[in-house]
This record gives structure tokens, C-alpha cells and sequence, in this order.
């Protein structure tokens, strides 16, 4: 029941208008919302299993930046993104931890080819359902992917991109927040 009420509520977000939106879902613009660290609210717990085997749990990531990104395989501008991704987690790998949430992808496998294909190395928690994504709330809309969240050291959403997100912009949101800004 619970998975149903789940699928549903992103089945109901997803109905976008938008011209932007393709089979359902809209793609941000590229927009940047940064929040103050006095007005910052706590990311929740994100689990789940990765992408070609394991288990993930945020928790364990305390005191480190943690870059969320929501992708899926269908997704032209997540493809666009992909190696943007790759190179910010690569030049900040020092200061923040990668996470992508694939989402949607109701099989693995093309999940696990979109990775293989752009050479991924950080993690990815496979979310069909969008359980994880949905935990978000509004820091994260289910209708706009890809999306990218910053969350600072403390565990507090500081930033968010609705859409496509280009590297020199997530290694200075990683940079700043790491720096406490």
C-alpha cells in the first residue's frame, strides 16, 4: 500500500506542463537557490541500495559535504551533466562525497549502462519509486530532474540546482559550503 501511495504521489508530481517537459517531467533551468547557514534545515536520512551492489546510508557521512544528484538514464540533460558531475565530484573528492539517486529507472540495468557509458566513479542509490527522492521534500521536486542539493558538513540542505548543473558551479557551491559559507 505504502509503495503504491509512494508511486502514485510521483506519478502526480510528474505531470508537468511545462514546454520543458519530456514523457511527464520538467527540466529545471539551471536555477541556483543558496540558503544562509543560520537558515539551513537538516537533510534527511538517505538509504538504500547502490547501483552494482551494496548498501548506502548517510549517515554514515557525517562531517563531510555530501553532493546529492537525481538522474536517470532517460533523462537527456542528465546525460548532458554527467561528465560536469564526474569532474566536480573528482576536483572535490578532498572536501565533499558524491551521491547520485537514480530515479525511475525501473530496471538497473540502464542505470548500471549510463554509469558504465559516462564513467561514474561516486555512488548511486537506486530509487524506482522515488522513496529517497520524495524524502526531500521541496529541496528536492520530483518533477524537475536532474536536480542537484549541496548539503553543508552539519547535515543542512545549503544549496540546490533545479536542472542541468555545470561543473565550475558545483565545485564553487562545494568550495563555499565547505568553507562554511
Amino acid at each position: 500500500m505504502a509503495l503504491a501511495l509512494v508511486t502514485g504521489a510521483l506519478l502526480l508530481t510528474g505531470c508537468g506542463a511545462a514546454p520543458s517537459a519530456q514523457g511527464g517531467f520538467v527540466g529545471g533551468d539551471g536555477s541556483l537557490t543558496v540558503v544562509a547557514p543560520e537558515q539551513r534545515k537538516p537533510a534527511p536520512q538517505v538509504t538504500g541500495v547502490l547501483l552494482g551492489g551494496g548498501s548506502f546510508d548517510s549517515a554514515t557521512l557525517g562531517g563531510r559535504v555530501v553532493v546529492y544528484n537525481v538522474w536517470g538514464s532517460w533523462c537527456a540533460p542528465c546525460r548532458k551533466e554527467a561528465p560536469a558531475l564526474e569532474a566536480a565530484a573528482r576536483r572535490t573528492s578532498d572536501k565533499a562525497t558524491f551521491v547520485g539517486l537514480n530515479t525511475r529507472d525501473l530496471d538497473s540495468a540502464p542505470a548500471e549502462a549510463f554509469v558504465r557509458a559516462f564513467g561514474i566513479t561516486y555512488p548511486s542509490v537506486f530509487d524506482p519509486d522515488g522513496r529517497e527522492l520524495l524524502k526531500f521534500g521541496t529541496d528536492l521536486p520530483p518533477s524537475a530532474i536532474p536536480s542537484t542539493v549541496v548539503v553543508d558538513a552539519q547535515g543542512r540542505v545549503a544549496a540546490r540546482v533545479l536542472g542541468e548543473v555545470t561543473e565550475s558551479t558545483l565545485v564553487g557551491l562545494v568550495e563555499d559550503v565547505a568553507a562554511g559559507k
